[in-house]
Parts: structure tokens; sequence; C-alpha cells
């Protein structure tokens, strides 16, 4: 794919380079990388709660800290665990500070974070069931407030709920949200969440999420929408086990769900790189193996896959952020679709996506300033940092155009 799909990444800028106490660079040779994207590629971090915990033996803390260092030199952003039914296991028990702690730790590493999910059927409370829907749907929003504003600063993005569209047919055993689901309908919860959360950090993005990709979810987006609900983006996953879903249908999904003129978060990524599950499971959790092994064939495949998609996403306006949910293989249903081996070592697909990210979708400038110390500059948007005459300086390239920038060397 030609560079100039990326162009719409890209911001111009007016760079005026000046000396401490004030003599401006002029006719200087300069050069600027970038160093941190505005674009999100995310990944699930939840080997964070480890790292954070004071727990680990020097050997553990060591190798899970190397795995999370891997990950976070071809990322930017990672999404924790904020499940009900462990987060909060015991009512009034809830796990917020192992979960601060592991944001903290992420943070201070210079990584953004998304909480993942504050209602969802699965992974319920059980201990919920006790309670009226009334007091159910209460606790709910109760919780939602409680997370939303407690870790706001930290945490400032949100999947606020998850899989709607199955939520109030869901049958495969009782629950609680299901429950407040039928009762409020998929859009009477829906609104009820959101405001939830907005009014928890009204400066949130707040994401509606959903494995399902069928017109039965944009029939849910537009009747939100019609119905006031304040979505900041469009969560899709795309958990692919059964095989890659191929150009065609990311962008027959891409051109959906991109009419809603909301950015969209590709939430949940995964891409096997062994034996594929079989077509005619329905249900990804339905596949219980007591072993999945990566190959180096499937390896092979796997990076192919993950190139092209990231590319084609990359080359989207909508699309905000891409996370691939495991960094290991053998986390979610066994299955290796890490961008890691169990070991910590890198498989090809972790090479493709670091050559992608920190080479081909990335910007690195040389230049020259005038006789006013001022350069003209173009590059794919984020954090920069600037090197002249042996000494760095910092500056964010962002999404205003022509905008001017002075750095201090």
């Amino acid at each position: 794919m030609p560079h100039d799909c990326f162009e719409h990444r890209k911001s111009k800028a007016t760079l005026s380079l000046c000396r401490h106490e004030g003599s401006v660079l002029a006719n200087t040779a300069f050069g600027a990388r970038l160093v941190k994207h505005d674009f999100l590629f995310g990944f699930g971090g939840f080997d964070a709660l480890d790292a954070a915990s004071g727990l680990l033996d020097a050997q553990r803390q060591a190798f899970v800290e190397e795995r999370l260092s891997r990950m976070i030199a071809i990322s930017n952003y990672a999404t924790l665990p904020f499940y009900w039914g462990r987060f909060e296991e015991k009512e009034g028990s809830p796990q917020t500070s192992g979960l601060m702690a592991a944001a903290r730790w992420l943070a201070q590493r210079g990584v953004r974070l998304k909480g993942h999910p504050l209602c969802w059927h699965t992974v319920c409370a059980d201990w919920l069931m006790q309670y009226s829907n009334t007091d159910i749907l209460r606790k709910q929003l109760a919780r939602i407030r409680r997370e939303v504003a407690g870790f706001e600063g930290v945490i400032d993005i949100w999947d606020v709920i998850n899989e709607v569209v199955i939520m109030p047919v869901f049958d495969r055993y009782d629950n609680a949200v299901t429950r407040i689901a039928r009762d409020l309908g998929r859009v009477g919860l829906v609104k009820r969440v959101f405001a939830a959360a907005r009014d928890a950090n009204p400066n949130a993005v707040l994401i509606l999420n959903d494995f399902n990709t069928s017109p039965a979810y944009e029939r849910l987006v537009e009747e939100c929408l019609a119905a006031g609900v304040p979505i900041d983006a469009i969560g899709i996953q795309s958990h692919q086990h059964q095989g890659y879903w191929g150009r065609g249908k990311l962008e027959d999904v891409l051109g959906r769900f991109s009419r809603f003129g909301l950015p969209l978060h590709f939430t949940e990524n995964s891409l096997v790189s062994g034996q594929l599950m079989p077509p005619h499971i329905v249900d990804l959790n339905d596949w219980v193996v007591p072993d999945w092994p990566s190959t180096p064939a499937g390896e092979e495949r796997q990076a192919r896959e993950l190139e092209e998609m990231y590319t084609i996403l990359f080359a989207n306006p909508q699309v905000e952020a891409v996370t691939n949910w495991d960094a290991t293989d053998g986390k979610w249903l066994r299955a290796p679709t890490g961008l890691l081996r169990a070991d910590n070592t890198a498989k090809p697909a972790w090479e493709a996506l670091d050559h992608l990210i920190n080479h081909t979708f990335s910007s690195d400038i040389q230049c020259h300033t005038d006789s006013q110390g001022r350069a003209e500059i173009t590059g794919i948007r984020g954090k920069y940092e600037l090197s002249c005459e042996g000494k760095q300086a910092a500056f964010d390239l962002s999404s205003a155009s022509d905008s001017a920038i002075t750095v201090v060397v």
C-alpha cells in the first residue's frame, strides 16, 4: 500500500528553534523522530497486575517485566480488566488498589489506558442475583460511577457496555445484567450506563463494544444515537480464531460502521498462529482443547495477516485504535494468538508489527532551519524527539494543521 494512503495521519507545522537564552538557531541542521503515535496501538495489559503487585519473586518479576517491555515497544495503549465478577467477587470488596497499581505502572511508562468492561452479562458478579431488578440496576450504575470517577486521570477510556446485541436474549445461564437488559431493552440499558459514565467523568472516551458486526449492531448504534446516547467511539471485536477476515470483510465492516462518523476502535483483535478453530463452532468459548500449539507455518501466516490488517486499518481515517488482545500465546481459550510465545520470545507477528509501527507508519525528519530559525515540517501525528547540536528536546505534532511550535534546545 503506497505511503500516500497515510496522509490523513499527518500534520504540518512551522518549527521555531531557539536556545534557552532566547537566540534563534538559524541555518542549523536538526533531526526529529516520532517516538509515540497519536493513533492507539494496543495490547491486553493484564500482566501489569502481576508486575505491580509486589508479590512476585525476583526471577518472575523480571520475566513479567520483560514481557511487558516487549509489548510496550510496539504499543502505546493497553486494556485493563474490570470484569465485575472478578473485580468485586465479594460485594463491597473491589480490587481497586490492585488495578490502580497496574494502571499507574503502565501509565508511568507512557501507556494510555482503557478499562474493560463496566457492564457485561458474562463474568458478572454472582452476588447480584439476590437483588431485585431495580436494585441490580442501581448497583450497576453505582459501580460505573465508582470506577469511572475513581480512576479519572489514570484511565479515561472505557468500554462502557459489552456485547449488547446478544444481551437480552442470552440464554446460556441466568445472570443479573441480562435480567435488567430484558426489562429496559437494549437502548434503555445503554442509555442508563452511558449516562452514569458521562456523569462520573465528562471528559472520558466512552465506547460501545460488540463482537457482532452484523446489521443488528448497526441498528443498535442508530437507535442509541437517535436516543441521545453519548457514544464517543464504536468498538469492534475481531477475534478471528476461525480464520482471518481478509480484506473483503474488513472493508465491508469499515464501510458499514464508518457511516456513523464516529471513531472506530478495533478493541479485541486476535489471529491464530496454529490450527484454526473448526468453522462449525458458533461460540468460540465452546472450543475447549487441552493444548493449542503454535506452528512455524501458522506463525508466518499470522504475521502476514496482521501486517495486512493493520495496514488497512491505519489507512482508514475513521479508525483510531487497534488492540491485539493477547500479548502471549496460551491465554484466552489457550489459543496461540499472542505476538510473543509463552517464553517471551518474539514471533514473526511481533517483528512485522514492530516494522510497521516503528518504521513504515513512522516519521524521521531531517531538516534545516532558515535565517529566522524556522522550518516547515510534515509528519505522522504524535510525540517527537528532536536532536540538534548534540542536545535533545521534545514536541507534539498535533491534529491542528499548519500549527506553530517553538522548541527550546
